[in-house]
């Protein structure tokens, strides 16, 4: 490539065969003749070109944008012009930028209206897909149930006694000292062991639960539709929602419970270990829990937990399907099943809350 005045302007003057493998030395030339060829006229002398391919085409139509004005082509055999014309069209098609403005409450309504659909839209094809799955049972594989309960219940309950244990010994100190103003320390048994059972136990499970088991159950399946696993089950005439979705969500609705009465009972651990260094026998504390504590609130809590699993599994098994495409779309799923979960655990709670005032339960 060579550079020459002509005709009060600047002329690029090509020879050879403008190729992918070749065009990367003449790049930063060519780009620094055409910027400061700018406010002058400038000319591609393609006379001496022999071939030219879609690469060096798109090399003369970045010339041509460094330049920023169109540059004629000059001796162009015929299929090099055609080439550049189908170049200069790629990049005028191109697609701006995505703006950077801030959101209008218009556009903040319409994602939350496509949210709430979509999710309408995901709870009826699991309705669905429980409603047949005495014809596709054979869908529902036992290996994978067993698998995901292992991983969502078994491998968590290490976590799940650690947190239980220390939420019940961090409850039992706090309380205490309000308490001891007033001669009650023997009351913080029953302060801690009523909100481990009916409030905290079923929330910190299902906290554990969206944080370790709703972002794995998003990136796994997110994982397999980015793959095309999901498109290739439909193809083969399965079902993907009974295959991958109701497994994880009975898992989740069976081990929930499970998790909710481990914490509970490592909770008051936590707190008995509390109160005996306060000097309150084992005896003491174990009977003013039953004097307080009803069978109702622990059927309540276990209730609540349940359908905490349910919610849960349903949120991150929907993130996971609606992956989109791109590195970064694995990853948005699992922070959405995360986020999506413990906002769906808050909610639920605080409607249960309502209702168990309204029941007196």
């Amino acid at each position: 490539m060579s550079v020459e005045p002509r005709d009060g302007g600047v002329a690029l003057v090509f020879a050879g065969r403008l190729e992918t493998g070749s065009i990367g030395a003449l790049w930063r030339p060519a780009m620094r003749a055409a910027e400061h060829a700018r406010g002058h006229k400038l000319a591609l002398d393609l006379s001496g070109v022999s071939f030219s391919d879609v690469g060096g085409a798109a090399f003369l139509a970045a010339v041509e944008a460094a330049h920023g004005d169109a540059a004629p082509p000059i001796g162009a055999q015929e299929h090099v012009v055609a080439l550049l014309e189908r170049a200069r069209a790629a990049a005028r098609a191109r697609r701006p930028p995505a703006s950077t403005d801030r959101l209008s409450l218009g556009a903040i309504m319409a994602a939350t209206v496509d949210l709430l659909a979509a999710s309408i839209a995901f709870i009826g094809e699991a309705a669905v897909a429980l409603v047949r799955l005495p014809a596709r049972r054979r869908m529902l594989r036992m290996p994978d149930l067993l698998r995901t309960i292992h991983q969502a219940g078994v491998r968590s309950m290490p976590l799940v006694l650690l947190l239980g244990y220390l939420i019940g010994l961090i409850l039992a100190f706090q309380s205490a000292v309000p308490m001891r103003q007033f001669g009650a320390d023997i009351f913080v048994a029953n302060l801690v062991a009523i909100s481990l059972i009916r409030e905290l136990g079923p929330l910190l499970a299902a906290v554990i639960l969206a944080g370790r088991t709703g972002s794995a159950f998003a990136a796994e399946i997110g994982t397999m539709k980015v793959n095309e696993e999901v498109d290739a089950l439909v193809t083969m005439g399965l079902d993907p929602v009974t295959m991958l979705v109701l497994p994880r969500m009975v898992a989740a609705m069976l081990v929930m419970p499970v998790m909710t009465l481990a914490l509970n009972i490592a909770g008051m651990l936590g707190m008995a270990t509390v109160m005996r260094g306060f000097g309150f026998p084992f005896v003491a504390i174990a009977r003013q829990v039953q004097n307080w504590v009803t069978p109702g609130d622990l059927y309540g809590g276990l209730f609540k937990a349940m359908c905490f699993g349910i919610a849960i599994a349903a949120i991150g098994c929907r993130a996971g399907l609606s992956t989109g495409v791109g590195p970064r779309a694995v990853g948005l799923s699992a922070t959405a099943a995360v986020v999506g979960g413990i906002v769906a655990t808050i909610a639920l709670d605080g409607a249960f809350a309502v209702i168990f005032y309204r029941l007196q339960l």
